[in-house]
């Protein structure tokens, strides 16, 4: 064999290991690390002291799901606080808010403000000891307080991320599939970290923390991300917690994932870079957990990108067979596409997702910020 023929097959297989890192080979290296068991209490809350918090933009269509959700868990805790932000909606979802008052104190924005400003919003009017988090489109288990109350039993917990189960449509597209997917490597990932010590970040779907721990942040970042890691900045721990389980609808239309992954790299890029001092004072543990689970993910299309002109150059190098092989892979993706359509949409679904990852990042290099957004036609 040629120079080009071993050094193009070395860097095809390196930069395929390096993309399933974070996905695979992460999640694995966690395994050797030493456990770090928790003291969780007993479960049984009214909900004195928790207040729930959701910011709505245009949300009509979900919110009478939403209010049924929140008067079950008003019967359940009946001293559990609940706030709605509406982001200047004009579909009639703060109508629908307001015509529950007894279930939901709604703060209403002065104009599209955003997330990250709505929710502070939120907290500055209420004196709860732990803040709980949410989406407008998403159903929480009735348990779901009285199970967070456990965890922060223990006083080393400052927050908790929940468990999200993500819910198919009828037609269970290949877009959905391939988040499905992702979000299940996700969740090992985290379960994995929180055993060991910290998770990386909770999702905004369902997280909570302790009221004192919660930062001043600008209405540029991604507030989950900025809320739930300063509480691994103030030392306290931030773990995953199985039974506190969210219910949410995929995104099932391609076009819809795709603006919505890169919103989320550019904000969460963008968060990055504004938590850089308490970052640099993590543990070396945490460094490598936020390295690996969050960094190398958001440059995965690199590794991709390299590594597939590295096949096609070690391809050509070994002549006819090479030219044979590829013949060969472009009949059976086409054969594919005919008879099993789906499974070849899904691989297209994983690249533009790894794809619009990057452009987000890019995005936010170049200063770009989302600070409000638009809920997905078809989630």
């Amino acid at each position: 064999m040629t120079t080009v023929t071993v050094v193009s097959a070395m860097v095809a297989v390196a930069c395929g290991l390096l993309f399933l890192y974070p996905y695979v080979i992460y999640p694995l290296t966690l395994r050797l690390l030493p456990k770090k068991p928790l003291s969780l209490g007993e479960a049984g809350t009214d909900g004195a002291g928790f207040a729930l918090f959701f910011c709505a933009y245009n949300e009509a269509r979900v919110m009478p799901d939403k209010l049924a959700n929140i008067r079950d868990l008003k019967e359940r805790y009946p001293n559990l606080q609940v706030f709605a932000y509406d982001d200047a909606s004009s579909d009639g979802t703060l109508q629908l808010l307001q015509a529950e008052p007894d279930l939901v104190t709604v703060v209403r924005g002065s104009g599209r403000t955003g997330k990250a400003h709505g929710m502070k919003q939120m907290v500055a009017q209420c004196r709860a000891d732990y803040l709980v988090f949410t989406d407008a489109n998403v159903i929480l288990d009735v348990d779901c307080v009285a199970e967070l109350g456990r965890y922060y039993a223990d006083e080393r917990v400052g927050g908790v991320g929940g468990s999200l189960h993500y819910i198919s449509s009828a037609e269970g597209t290949a877009t959905e599939a391939a988040g499905g997917l992702y979000w299940r490597l996700e969740e090992w990932s985290k379960a994995l970290e929180s055993a060991t010590g910290n998770v990386m970040g909770a999702d905004g779907s369902i997280f909570s923390v302790r009221r004192e721990l919660y930062p001043d942040f600008p209405d540029t970042v991604q507030d989950d991300f900025t809320v739930s890691m300063a509480v691994v900045f103030a030392g306290k721990r931030l773990v995953k917690a199985p039974s506190v389980v969210a219910y949410e609808r995929l995104v099932s239309d391609r076009a819809d994932e795709a603006r919505r992954k890169v919103r989320i790299a550019a904000r969460a890029f963008h968060t990055h870079t504004v938590m850089k001092s308490g970052r640099e004072a993590m543990s070396p543990v945490d460094k490598y957990k936020y390295a690996a689970h969050k960094m190398l993910r958001w440059w995965g299309a690199v590794p991709v990108s390299v590594g597939l002109l590295a096949a096609l150059v070690f391809l050509a190098s070994v002549g006819v067979p090479g030219l044979i092989a590829l013949a060969a892979a472009t009949v059976l993706t086409v054969a594919a596409r005919v008879v099993v359509p789906k499974s070849s949409s899904f691989v297209w679904d994983l690249l533009v997702a790894v794809m619009s990852t990057l452009l987000g990042v890019l995005r936010a290099r170049r200063g770009e910020t989302f600070a409000v957004w638009t809920p997905p036609a078809t989630r």
